[in-house]
């Protein structure tokens, strides 16, 4: 097709549900893309966290080449060995549980708001967080407490209250006799890269065992080595009832896991919840490669190594442009906030070959792959501050 043909195509056929970029991607290696011109660019946002391990590696591709001309589809009423393998590791490289495998992150959040119910026995309130973001289905957008997601969607689901991030003092106020959980982002993507402080943390754990309520973390975007540790909650010293995952774990296919401990796992029987493609044996062996990789090449220890000096270059930027006003995040995964609307800059860093996001109109995202090198950070950097160099 030529462009003009794919844009008529989008134009005509496709619900227009997304801001589009006008670029036509054809190719893709590590933290590299390329459009239907041949021009060549740096993507330090890979599709919001999906691609940690950059564009089609080749132990995730390799995987899915076997898997897919041997069986690509097997329902789950019957046992397969790829999804059975992927569970066995998840559970051995988090804490002991059982685990749901679905297709997306907001299915991940929606299993875990179902179970939650389930194991209140009554009780049905869930406690969120401002800035927070779930999911878009209506049980995890009635979670995501941000109105710009939720205008001319009501009524939500009830049972949902949204308190201050990081204010332990909220969440007390906000437990009454029918709260059964609480539901947070450890780092706020979608609200503008906002980290969890670990005494907030620490006493959300200590709340929710006082009153046998379930902490829920999400881990959608954080998850995978993202922060720098194979999961976020790890750097908090706490061990949560569900973890939700998604994004990541794939390697660029659609894949979401709810982690439930093993103590309660039982909650759920048979026929309680159900996704039909969830788990099926071609993105169960992506997944395993996921996490082979993540191993074998010690990306865990590479974004601890390279978001040390992402984090040194994003501070001797804000040292240096006053545009910036705060720099937050942690691992390989960075905002920062401006005193300018960032939308502008996005735009010129794209134009001169560099992919990064805003969110909240004033943070900026950078989420390169875990894969990424000095050389290749030391690239978008040069295009990022010659961009920021005209708006001081």
């Amino acid at each position: 097709m030529k462009l003009s043909d794919v844009f008529a195509s989008y134009e005509n056929n496709i619900l227009p549900t997304y801001t589009k970029t006008p670029l036509v991607f054809v190719k893709g290696k590590g933290s590299w893309l390329w459009d239907i011109h041949h021009k060549v660019y740096l993507d330090f946002f890979p599709g919001w966290g999906v691609g940690n391990l950059g564009h089609c590696h080749p132990k995730v591709m390799s995987a899915v080449r076997d898997q897919i001309s041997k069986l690509i589809f097997i329902p789950n009423n019957y046992y397969h060995i790829p999804q059975a393998k992927l569970a066995k590791e998840l559970t051995y490289w988090t804490y002991p549980a059982k685990v749901f495998f679905c297709n997306s992150g907001a299915e991940a959040n929606e299993g875990a708001i179902k179970f939650s119910r389930k194991f209140g026995k009554g009780r049905y309130e869930i406690i969120t967080f401002t800035n927070s973001f779930h999911g878009r289905t209506l049980g995890a957008l009635a979670a995501t407490a941000q109105e710009k997601y939720q205008e001319g969607f009501g009524p939500l689901p009830a049972g949902f209250k949204a308190v201050e991030f990081n204010n332990l003092d909220a969440v007390k106020g906000a437990v009454t006799d029918k709260t059964v959980a609480v539901l947070l982002e450890l780092i706020q993507g979608e609200g503008g890269v906002n980290v969890a402080g670990e005494d907030f943390v620490a006493g959300l754990r200590r709340l929710c065992d006082e009153k046998n309520m379930l902490l829920i973390v999400d881990e959608v975007q954080t998850g995978v080595a993202r922060t720098g540790k194979l999961f976020c909650y790890q750097h908090y010293g706490v061990t949560p009832d569900i973890m939700t995952l998604a994004k990541a774990l794939g390697g660029g296919l659609p894949i979401g896991a709810m982690v439930v401990r093993k103590e309660i796992a039982d909650t759920l029987g048979p026929g309680m919840h159900a996704s039909t493609f969830g788990g099926g044996p071609v993105i169960c062996r992506a997944a395993l490669a996921v996490l082979k990789a993540v191993q074998k090449e010690r990306l865990v220890t590479k974004a601890q190594r390279m978001g040390e000096y992402l984090f040194e270059r994003l501070q001797a930027l804000k040292d240096k442009y006053r545009v910036i006003k705060e720099i937050r995040g942690m691992g390989l995964m960075a905002g920062l906030e401006l005193t300018i609307e960032g939308k502008e800059i996005v735009q010129a860093c794209l134009e001169k070959g560099l992919l990064i996001n805003c969110t909240h109109a004033k943070v900026l995202r950078l989420m390169p792959a875990l894969t990424v090198t000095k050389a290749q950070i030391n690239k978008a950097f040069y295009i990022l501050e010659g961009v920021l160099g005209h708006y001081q």
